[in-house]
């Protein structure tokens, strides 16, 4: 029996696979989460598991085992997930939920090269199976550095607990970086795909679960106008940013020798630019949105030479608002001598015949002007325009703008008439909301990718050949700036170092300011 045909025995009967309407509901299993003591498990994967649990998306039996070092008994990690629930869960906290979900809780103390500890876990996993009806169904989430994925796979797979049957399922989640270069990545994708076969990895990528980034694909093919459009004939290029308003934040130690590049481009602009690219698939089952995704990485080459088309930077000191913020060198833990980058940029090209000519730049950078990132074609301008040049002196190009956050919803920026006796025309915009729109609260990107990842929805998480593929692209781009100094500087609050700007004017267009 095949892991998806077993996804299929355990779905929920309450779910119509006609009526997709309906909520779908994780059939029995449990999860185990290595590294849950850690951030990401504190500030998203527990108030996710709540919330699932009080959406009503989790089956009864639902059970969550925590691994970690600490020597804590069930009612410790009891305590410790309620924290962090209370603290972080987006729905109100219900106390018949609480405790029927804090029944299945589980903790296992060690270490990850502790034998004893991976064969207690795979006994209590056989006791959970009897006892709560998990049924043998089990979710690895590694929120732990990659370093320690292989110990971890390891240990899954001496004490059997990786190994599925035919009636039974077992996944492992990662979370990124999926290896720091494409060399890396293989090997890692190596040593997980010895132990796990490659449609029972979960590879997370938080921004593909974003209601926002989700809609690309609705607003591109569930609508006659944007289609005809969307190609070379009428987009001139295209910006892909992610700006944060943050600095490093205390984490100066993972994020030294890492820089924005491979922290965000890599993994969530490249996709970002999939979705946006691609062509239309046959249908949205994961196969189908997974060949055209790898279809148009295949096609994407970096456009040098790099010295023109590329920027990176690292802030210094300055104002972030009404804040006076120091600089990365004077950031706690960071070495000043580092020559990481914390704003990168690249000039992308894609060789179909849809998007040739069509440069595509994705920036991301800290300490920027503001939080936002956001999707935006810019149009060219109309061949011929019978106009007073004076009276179109305020007119730009048409842009549309997909903001995935904050204020997340699409912007229509294009020229109206000016109200008057003259022909003045200027830019307006015409903006839709979701929040304003729909009454319905979007779920988390977390909420959204554990419960894919438990129903085995593979279409929003990233394969090992897109992940290879996307270190690819990127890797010329890190080597040539290894191999020149140091990055730029630029004052924090600003939009990045002057290269950036000038990497946009050498072709006549600039940045869009967000």
């Amino acid at each position: 029996m095949s892991e998806s045909t077993q996804a299929e025995k355990w779905q929920n009967p309450l779910r119509s696979r006609k009526d997709r309407r309906l909520p779908r509901i994780a059939g029995p299993s449990g999860m185990v989460i290595f590294g849950v003591t850690g951030d990401l498990a504190k500030r998203k994967l527990l108030p996710a598991v709540y919330d699932l649990a009080s959406r009503g998306l989790l089956p009864a039996g639902f059970t969550l085992v925590g691994f970690g070092r600490r020597a804590w008994s069930k009612e410790d990690f009891e305590n410790y997930v309620k924290e962090q629930v209370l603290r972080g869960a987006r729905t109100d906290f219900d106390e018949h939920v609480w405790r029927r979900l804090a029944e299945g809780m589980q903790f296992v103390q060690g270490a990850f090269d502790d034998d004893q500890a991976f064969d207690n876990m795979a006994a209590l996993l056989k006791e959970m199976d009897a006892t709560r009806g998990t049924a043998g169904n089990w979710a690895f989430y590694l929120s732990v550095p990659p370093e320690y994925f292989a110990h971890v796979v390891d240990q899954l797979d001496r004490t059997g607990m990786a190994h599925g049957t035919e009636e039974q399922w077992r996944r492992v989640i990662i979370e990124k970086p999926f290896g720091h270069n494409l060399e890396s990545a293989k090997e890692l994708n190596k040593t997980i795909s010895a132990v796990f076969p490659e449609r029972a990895v979960f590879r997370i990528d938080h921004y593909l679960g974003k209601e926002t980034v989700q809609n690309i694909l609705a607003m591109r093919f569930a609508n006659q106008m944007f289609e005809p459009i969307w190609s070379s004939r009428y987009v001139d290029h295209v910006q892909i940013t992610m700006a944060e308003d943050i600095g490093l934040g205390g984490r100066a130690g993972y994020y030294d020798g890492i820089g924005a590049a491979r922290d965000v481009i890599q993994n969530h602009l490249i996709q970002l630019l999939a979705l946006v690219a691609m062509d239309e698939p046959v249908s949205f089952s994961p196969r189908q949105l997974r060949y055209e995704k790898l279809k148009i990485l295949r096609a994407t080459t970096p456009i040098g030479p790099f010295e023109e088309t590329t920027a990176r930077g690292q802030y210094t000191a300055g104002w972030q608002g009404s804040e006076k913020v120091v600089g990365l060198r004077e950031e706690e833990g960071f070495d000043p001598n580092s020559t990481t980058e914390t704003y990168a940029a690249c000039t992308l090209g894609i060789n179909s015949r849809r998007w040739a000519g069509v440069p595509f730049y994705l920036r991301t950078g800290k300490r920027l002007g503001r939080r936002v990132t956001e999707i935006a074609l810019v149009f060219k301008k109309a061949p011929h325009q019978p106009f007073d040049p004076g009276l179109t002196s305020q007119l730009g190009a048409n842009t549309l703008v997909i903001r995935v956050q904050p204020d997340e919803g699409i912007l229509l920026r294009f020229g109206s008439k000016v109200p008057g006796s003259t022909m003045e025309v200027r830019d307006v915009n015409m903006d839709f909301s979701y929040t304003e729109a729909f009454t319905e609260e979007s779920p988390e990107a977390y909420e959204r990718l554990i419960l894919d990842a438990l129903l085995d929805e593979t279409g929003l998480f990233p394969t090992s050949a897109e992940v290879e593929r996307s270190w690819e692209i990127l890797d010329p781009i890190l080597d040539f700036w290894a191999e020149h100094g140091r990055p730029d500087e630029y004052a924090a609050g600003t939009w990045g170092p002057p290269s950036a700007d000038h990497m946009m004017a050498a072709s006549g267009r600039a940045w869009r300011r967000p």
